[in-house]
């Protein structure tokens, strides 16, 4: 009795931290009850989920067969030499930047570059300026942090993106400590010009707001090439992934580029947090360089699968969208038929057998009007989801 006694008193002590209490990331619960449908024999269309039909470049994949003949042990906390050179080497090749390789830094996808970002320039209680639209785990992992994501609603003035203008009249009514962007966007798939973006950091650099820049979708651009924050400040912090361009999203690898005087404590924060990331990514990222035909094969897939959606929705009745300058996304206005979008994505799914992301994942304040519709799949599937799309929204 009193053992039983003691376990109930002990597992009652077990209730979760109020840190813990973020909102769920609704994207992964459409792809758990997208799961549940095929389970019962149901054939679904994937637009839900960010993440490539593609799989990774054959050269990584054979370096990765190579490697498992060999002993894989930890690697140096901020990642494999001949990696960090390698991402450095490519700054030049893309952007035509230098940038030392010892500012590069090897994480567990974005999502790791990101806790570290934070972790490392923000102390709880920080401000913290992040664009709605946007990337709901940048203001969740925040607030779990013990910060305070601070939402800049955009518009199309701006192609939806924080301006220097939005961001200036935020920071004075309550300093900000840093701000995160991102161009291409996530969800909109919209860019911010070379010339937006490097006022916005002029502005936020002399304010002494830290910027941290996501640049995961670079590589998947379509209106214009995107701009690297690094050719404007060499004190942003860039986040970037192999995941997107790279077609390797379950192999949770990223990188960043920090400016010098967080790199130690980075190294720090990573070595207490990982160790190291997988020996095996590191291996198989740094041959992926070597598989950019394959990967522009893949990016002009979603050129046009792009071009379909952005033909087909219209006949669909669905003719209201954010501009997709890059990415694989399109934001779709969803207000003539519904103001709660996760209601509508529910429905989509169950009846039309179409799995998409509700808005209000992205912008809880005008999000139930919207829904992200991710075009990385292949072409046949994005072609069969608007006929689908099309004969529910006429049948509904």
């Amino acid at each position: 009795m009193l053992e039983k006694a003691g376990y109930r008193k002990v597992n009652s002590l077990a209730q979760p931290s109020a840190r813990s209490s973020v909102p769920p990331f609704m994207v992964m619960d459409v792809v758990a009850a997208a799961a549940r449908l095929e389970a019962q024999g149901r054939r679904i269309i994937h637009m839900e989920v960010g993440q490539p039909a593609a799989g990774a470049p054959t050269a990584a994949i054979a370096a990765a067969r190579a490697a498992l003949s060999s002993p894989l042990g930890y690697t140096e906390t901020l990642g494999r030499t001949s990696l960090r050179e390698r991402i450095a080497r490519a700054y030049a090749e893309w952007h035509g930047l230098d940038i030392d390789p010892a500012r590069v830094v090897i994480t567990t996808g974005s999502s790791g570059g990101f806790i570290l970002a934070f972790l490392a320039a923000f102390e709880a209680g920080d401000r913290v300026a992040v664009a709605l639209p946007g990337y709901p785990p940048y203001r969740h992992v925040l607030a779990a942090l013990g910060c305070e994501p601070v939402r800049i609603e955009t518009d199309a003035s701006t192609r939806w993106s924080i301006s220097s203008e939005t961001l200036m009249a935020q920071h004075q009514a309550r300093p900000l400590k840093g701000v995160v962007l991102g161009s291409p966007a996530n969800p909109s798939g919209t860019m911010m010009t070379a010339a937006a973006l490097a006022e916005l950091i002029r502005c936020a650099e002399d304010a002494g707001i830290t910027v941290i820049s996501d640049e995961i979708y670079h590589g998947l651009n379509y209106a214009f090439v995107a701009e690297c924050a690094a050719r404007f400040s060499a004190d942003a912090i860039i986040v970037n992934s192999f995941s997107k361009y790279f077609c390797m999203t379950g192999w949770r690898i990223g990188w960043m580029v920090v400016p010098p005087s967080l790199l130690r404590p980075i190294e720090r924060l990573q070595q207490n947090l990982a160790i190291s990331v997988p020996t095996l990514s590191q291996i198989a990222a740094e041959a992926a360089f070597d598989g950019r035909s394959e990967l522009e094969t893949v990016r002009r897939g979603y050129e046009e699968n792009r071009e379909i959606l952005l033909a087909g929705l219209p006949r669909a009745g669905l003719d209201s969208f954010l501009p997709a300058d890059g990415a694989f996304y399109l934001y779709v206005d969803v207000s003539c038929f519904t103001h709660d979008s996760l209601a509508f994505a529910k429905r989509m799914l169950e009846e039309a057998g179409v799995a998409a992301t509700p808005g209000a994942d992205f912008d809880p304040n005008r999000g139930g009007k919207f829904l992200r519709l991710c075009y990385a799949g292949t072409r046949a599937d994005v072609e069969e989801a608007v006929e689908r799309i099309a004969h529910w929204l006429r049948t509904a």
